[in-house]
């Protein structure tokens, strides 16, 4: 009989029972769907109220082009955008700045001001979209050029609801698009959670990002530690600067994947909202049940993808549709099947969408709250989840590699299951065709905008900005007021630079 093991390390038992999970609190450890401590679910009837939302990572080329993709796949049923930025603008890099050269465009749409936004979310109601930003060290600048915008549009603030990512910590462990010193980028987290609690009350303003860890290679169990903990040092700083937890804990999510074993992702999510709540309650003593809710945006990672006969990754996608599912998720986010090559085609997306539409309308998934409930092995799975992400302190990353490498971790149609004894990459899958002049119509509107802006009222409010930077108080007002009078994201980026200093990655011998 072969062995099994979890990602997470443990072994699989060939046959589950109720010996596996003697000995547990049924009422302590589970409880019902909606009710403390939620591993069951956030809600009482789960998707029978109300469905989880369906989104893909959209954004290429300019506003204008990004725009259109956004409309595509509403008109198809969308009913939430997840917006990619370049790496010029993920960096603080205007599109006419020498180091952008090349890469203007290429990875996410590219925004330089407040009119780049205007552009991206022109007939996009914000007051009837849930909008997730996928930024990080320039989260504030950009969600307040968002802000800005659902002004601009009449909403009013407590319908926006829209989600920056916010998550610096996961940047210096996993991903690397800091810009700042560690302790003026936590500055600038916190000033966007406290503005957004009190200005915003619908916008999530951190999503702790688990995925990108796991896309370094850790194992599922290690994922949800690191969020866990990573959410745990936000918390913290949020109440030691004075706020209540209750004041902005509810709006607290989280982004994970959803691409390893079935069971095993059910059992981690399961475990990862019992962990959450009893923080909540327990160490930081939050009184609203709202605060102690875990909400997630569940997706498939990027790494859950191949080039070689992408055909497969539409089935890949359906198993990870299914997980989420299955696992509790709020919002639901699917890479799609030539995500492996290339910027997604709109058919690729279009796809995605609808193995979402299947799975929430056709499979049964969204019958009913927690239906893996009660399994031994879900339950015995859970208690173990729960174990390992307590005691998880080590990355994997480098043994993962080994042993896909090395055909220990399958993936089928790279190392096994391959058809005539190799592997290629398949030429028919339509590639992006990346468009230098792109860079040239964003420099240009970028120039004209410098052009026609109240020059004086930019270079006075990015002069405020350097000088409250120098203080102590919340960011967010002074860099409000730079988007208003179009600074740039570049300009807004150098007026804080210039006070924080840049980090720098230690050199590795």
């Amino acid at each position: 009989m072969r062995e099994v093991n979890a990602h997470a390390g443990f072994p699989i038992k060939p046959v589950y029972g109720p010996e596996d999970v003697a000995g547990r609190d049924v009422e302590r450890d589970l409880g019902r769907p909606g009710e403390y401590p939620f591993t069951r679910g956030i809600h009482k009837h789960m998707y029978r109220d109300r469905l989880w939302t369906m989104r893909q990572y959209i954004g290429f080329g300019t506003p204008a082009e990004t725009n259109a993709r956004f409309k595509y796949l509403m008109a198809h049923g969308q009913d939430a955008l997840n917006v990619a930025f370049d790496l010029p603008t993920q960096l603080g890099l205007d599109s006419d700045d020498p180091r952008a050269d090349g890469e203007v465009g290429r990875v996410g749409m590219a925004i330089d001001t407040l009119a780049d936004m205007e552009e991206a979310f022109a007939g996009i109601p914000l007051d009837r979209v849930s909008v997730s930003l996928t930024i990080n060290g320039m989260a504030a600048p950009i969600t307040a050029m968002y802000f800005a915008v659902a002004d601009e549009q009449g909403a009013a603030r407590d319908r926006v609801v829209t989600t920056p990512q916010n998550d610096i910590l996961k940047e210096f462990v996993a991903r690397g698009t800091w810009v700042y010193p560690v302790e003026p980028s936590l500055r600038l987290v916190g000033d966007l959670i406290e503005y957004a609690a009190r200005h915003y009350p619908r916008s999530n303003p951190v999503s702790v990002c688990g995925y990108h860890i796991r896309e370094a290679g850790c194992t599922t169990a290690q994922e949800m530690a690191y969020g866990l903990a990573i959410a745990a040092a936000y918390i913290d700083m949020m109440v030691r600067r004075g706020m209540d937890v209750d004041e902005f804990a509810p709006r607290v999510s989280f982004n994970f994947t959803a691409w390893g074993k079935i069971f095993e992702e059910v059992a981690k999510f399961r475990a990862g909202r019992r962990l959450y709540a009893r923080m909540l309650r327990e160490r930081f003593g939050a009184k609203n049940p709202k605060s102690w809710m875990f909400r997630t945006l569940i997706g498939g990672g990027g790494s859950a993808f191949v080039p070689q006969e992408p055909e497969n990754n539409i089935v890949r996608g359906a198993y990870i549709a299914l997980a989420a599912a299955l696992s509790g998720t709020q919002t639901m986010a699917l890479p799609t099947y030539d995500e492996a090559y290339t910027i997604p085609s709109a058919k690729a997306q279009l796809i995605a969408l609808r193995t979402m539409q299947i799975c929430a309308e056709e499979a049964g998934a969204a019958d009913t709250a927690d239906p893996l409930g009660g399994s031994y092995f879900v339950e015995a799975l859970t208690n173990q989840m729960e174990e390992q992400i307590l005691a998880e302190v080590a990355r994997q990353a480098y043994r993962f590699e080994q042993a896909l490498a090395s055909g220990e971790v399958g993936k089928v149609g790279v190392n096994c299951h391959v058809a005539d004894g190799a592997a290629p990459a398949d030429p028919e899958v339509e590639l992006y065709a990346f468009d230098a002049a792109v860079a040239a119509t964003q420099v240009a509107k970028l120039t004209r905008v410098r052009r026609e802006r109240d020059d004086r009222a930019a270079r006075a409010a990015l002069a405020r900005l350097s000088d409250e930077a120098r203080g102590t108080g919340n960011l967010m007002p002074a860099i409000v007021e730079a988007v208003k009078a179009y600074a740039t994201l570049g300009e807004i980026n150098r007026a804080m630079k210039d006070v924080f200093g840049e980090h720098k990655e230690p050199v590795q011998w």
